[in-house]
């Protein structure tokens, strides 16, 4: 059982080491990719394959051939990914916790208004560069081509994504079969039947990337909790792997076995001193 927890380690970070290497590899791909939403995520995904693969590297060297000091930057390292992604799972469930659609009379699926969600993430949203963007990545997804053939009846019997209720069509709520002097939704009159147009610069859109932003961060928030367990068991194992690494140093199972110089207290040679002069008088 000595060495259990060094062989536990090295063949976890064997694992997570090549694991990282698709990982570089598909955030390598999609920085040579025109598409704007795959270019969007390279630099997290490039980023999440390099530490990987320095933390596990070092991890690896430090528990198969007892390196000490590889074991030390390993669980150092590690403790600030555990410290990081507690933080941005707390960050995650506090800016998602509102939101969420409005139900729709006689209709299955759901509106969504900019206003029902955290102030950060609606900062965020109406930034024009980052909406630019975005925008750019639902004309990509053809995500309105999907239903710009449906009749009236698939309106009322079949469901929308968040993003196709908000981007792809008016409100429910606006009337455009006669001139009406009621004031309506803002959003009903950025409405353009044009397909480059649409309701892309309207706020439904907007509330509808945020729900799907924070449906996906939910189900992220739930990865990272699991993530976190699994961190903090591997980073216990580690810490029994790093203290097997120090006393195989010794060569001596329980501990140091090499006695370095102590250095005497400051008053050390003047009690020596005293005592030897009291001894020579008496």
């Amino acid at each position: 059982m000595y060495r259990f927890s060094n062989t536990v380690i090295g063949f976890l970070n064997l694992f997570t080491l090549l694991a990282s290497i698709p990982i570089i590899g598909g955030g390598l791909w999609m920085a040579r990719s025109s598409t704007t939403c795959e270019s969007f995520l390279q630099t997290p995904l490039l980023v999440v394959g390099f530490v990987v693969l320095i933390i596990s590297l070092a991890g690896f060297i430090g528990a198969c051939f007892n390196v000490a000091w590889a074991l030390w930057l390993y669980l150092v390292v590690m403790l600030f990914l555990i410290g990081t992604l507690l933080g941005l799972t707390i960050f995650g469930f506090v800016v998602t916790s509102q939101g969420g659609g409005v139900e729709v009379p006689g209709r299955v699926y759901k509106e969504y208004q900019l206003e029902k969600y955290s102030s950060w993430l609606k900062s965020r949203i109406k930034d024009p560069h980052y909406w630019s963007t975005i925008r750019s990545c639902i004309l990509g997804s053809n995500t309105c081509a999907q239903i710009a053939s449906w009749t009236p009846l698939d309106y009322l019997e079949r469901d929308m994504t968040p993003i196709q209720s908000g981007c792809c069509k008016p409100p429910t709520s606006c009337n455009y079969a006669t001139a009406t002097m009621m004031t309506q939704d803002a959003d009903c009159y950025r409405w353009n039947n044009a397909p480059n147009l649409l309701c892309y610069e309207c706020d439904s859109c907007k509330a509808g990337v945020l729900e799907h932003i924070r449906r996906d961060w939910h189900k992220l928030s739930v990865l990272n909790i699991v993530m976190l367990v699994l961190l903090i068991g591997i980073y216990s194992i580690g810490c029994c792997a790093f203290r097997n690494t120090r006393r195989s140093e010794t060569d001596y199972p329980h501990g140091e076995n090499r006695m370095s110089k102590v250095r005497p207290r400051w008053d050390f040679y003047w009690w020596r001193w005293w005592y030897d002069r009291k001894n020579q008088l008496y």
